[in-house]
């Protein structure tokens, strides 16, 4: 299975930079991943538009929203194990703008997955997803990453 981060705006800034390399190198011993900016628009839905002109049918879509379920590494964990024994190709995981995305997109995504209750800057948001899909692959290998 392949993971496709989508993110509005820009690409990664300076300051985040060492560590979404960080741990891009260590998903990269588990699963292929890419990113792929798109560019902030005038409107929700045209980033939206933009957003799903990348998405297949067949791919299973993760949208970060404040709206989704809390959930626990070991919860992340199992949603990415189900998803490749199911056989899915591509596992996309959407990173929306500031004001959030359409409503199209939100219809479109298979899971919506609330980080925290806390806000935090896109740039670091990119850092602990990556982070957090890291220490899901571990979680599944049984290596000594995680602790509870």
């Amino acid at each position: 299975m392949k993971i496709l981060i989508l993110s509005i705006g820009k690409e990664h800034n300076d300051v985040y930079e060492d560590s979404i390399r960080h741990f891009q190198m260590r998903i990269l011993r588990y699963l292929p991943l890419e990113w792929l900016y798109i560019p902030h628009d005038v409107t929700k839905e045209k980033e939206g538009e933009k957003i799903l002109s990348h998405i297949k049918k067949e791919d299973y879509v993760v949208l970060l929203d404040e709206k989704g379920k809390d959930i626990k590494s070991e919860a992340l964990a199992e949603l990415i194990e189900n998803r490749m024994v199911d056989g899915a190709r591509k596992m996309v995981f959407i990173i929306g703008g500031a004001y959030g995305v359409s409503k199209n997109i939100e219809e479109r995504a298979n899971y919506t997955w609330k980080l925290s209750s806390l806000i935090f800057p896109h740039m670091l948001v990119r850092v602990i997803v990556l982070e957090q899909i890291y220490r899901a692959m571990t979680i599944i290998k049984g290596e000594k990453y995680h602790h509870e």
